[in-house]
């Protein structure tokens, strides 16, 4: 009996080489969702793609959701020929509403083969009339839906367009095409976005900042080099897409972080999903680093575990002044604990802890600032509060400290007029 052979994906060109040398090309039978903000340009990423195609020889099914037949093929001009583009038209009899601008257009001899789909909100029909297509298509052929957004306008609600992609997503892998899927990022919810990252393939993520494009992998199936999970600065000139790294990279080891601020911050994987409105599946492949959350999930996780986004890309590897903490900086790297009670983080790595405790005036905490799992020294700066461990309770004075091994305290009361600040390390 012979050696069974590992099952080797077959790569194509997305018309982009600084896209395939970053990403290691496409791969067959992937679908590959384009999360995007106004203002990026994504346009390029699918007239490349288009383009490449009909240079192969392949057929590309377009599906447009949220433009008329004339505003693609001129949108398309010189980057897709007869020979090999379908396009289906859902916009005329869908958010076109079947006004007579749109369908005059099938009054003329038509260049390109169009399929109008006549009721594309009946999801069953377009459906049908989608495998239909396809069953008249060799396998390889590639696939671009203009819009998961439109298709949600249409359809009225998120929970139709995830049902059709999860139909669609597996068939399409098993017919070896390419598929591009794109969606407007601000129009979809977290747990909609996370979905969609747990079924497909590969996602994209395209914003603009400071007047920058940026370009950065959320998920790559398949690939073992992770240089795409990190952003880069791309610019289009003619049509033409080049992409470097960008000056600042978030840390390959961003779900590692993530991780530690979660366990400190006493919450379980499925306590900070619910939070941030996503699955408890997505904050574990997350934190292994098998995806990459959205810049718009990282602020979100950020507000979540208390602290900025900046405390978490934080840098320190090089800095000659990387032994020096200032307060100024101290006060921007907040975790609520409760109400009147605040924790600012001053050191946090593997080996050591510290942190700064600020109590309000009169207010009175009937637990620990966090769960105790190893012992704490808290050292009294200003102010007087009184502590209550295990049954006793003890006034503290500045310059005092409390050295906790395995107990932690049920209260702690500021029992001054001003806020009362302590550090604590472990």
């Amino acid at each position: 009996m012979g050696t069974l052979e590992p099952f080797t994906m077959s790569k194509i060109s997305s018309g982009i080489k600084a896209l395939d040398r970053l990403i290691d090309s496409l791969h067959m039978g992937h679908n590959v969702v384009w999360e995007v903000d106004a203002g990026t340009s994504y346009d390029v990423f699918m007239l490349n793609f288009i383009r490449q195609s009909c240079d192969d020889a392949q057929k590309v099914i377009y599906v447009s959701f949220n433009r008329s037949p004339q505003s693609i093929l001129n949108y398309l001009h010189g980057n897709a020929d007869p020979e090999h583009l379908v396009l289906v038209d859902c916009f005329t009899s869908g958010k076109g509403k079947n006004d007579a601008t749109f369908l005059k257009y099938y009054d003329k001899p038509a260049v390109f083969h169009v399929v109008r789909v006549n009721n594309p909100q009946n999801i069953e029909t377009f459906t049908e009339m989608l495998n239909s297509i396809e069953d008249g298509l060799p396998s390889g052929a590639r696939y671009v839906f203009d819009s998961l957004t439109g298709m949600q306008d249409l359809w009225g609600e998120e929970n139709s367009t995830y049902k059709f992609f999860t139909y669609m997503c597996p068939r399409l892998f098993d017919l070896e095409t390419v598929a591009y899927w794109v969606l407007e990022k601000d129009a979809h919810s977290q747990q909609f976005k996370a979905n969609l990252r747990h079924i497909t393939q590969d996602v994209f993520d395209l914003y603009v900042r400071r007047d920058r494009l940026f370009i950065k992998a959320l998920k790559l199936t398949g690939r073992k080099e992770r240089e795409a999970f990190k952003p880069h600065v791309y610019a289009i000139e003619d049509g033409k897409v080049e992409i470097s790294l960008s000056r600042k990279e978030i840390s390959s080891d961003l779900g590692g972080r993530l991780k530690d601020l979660r366990t400190k911050s006493g919450l379980s994987q499925k306590d900070l999903a619910d939070k941030i409105d996503v699955t408890p599946s997505f904050i574990s492949q997350l934190e292994n680093n098998q995806i990459s959350p959205s810049l718009h999930s990282f602020i979100q996780m950020c507000r979540a575990l208390g602290v900025t986004p900046a405390h978490v890309l934080a840098e320190d590897a090089g800095r000659s002044t990387s032994w020096l903490v200032k307060r100024a900086n101290v006060s921007g790297r907040l975790i609520p604990v409760a109400t009147g009670v605040k924790e600012y983080i001053i050191v946090d790595d593997d080996k050591l802890s510290a942190r700064m405790v600020v109590i309000g005036a009169g207010t009175a905490l009937e637990r620990h600032f966090h769960p105790l799992k190893r012992p704490e020294l808290i050292h009294l700066v200003r102010g007087t509060v009184s502590i209550t461990v295990d049954g006793k309770t003890e006034q503290l004075q500045p310059g005092d400290s409390v050295f906790l091994r395995d107990i932690a305290p049920v209260q702690w009361k500021n029992e001054g007029g001003d806020e009362a600040e302590l550090i604590e390390v472990w």
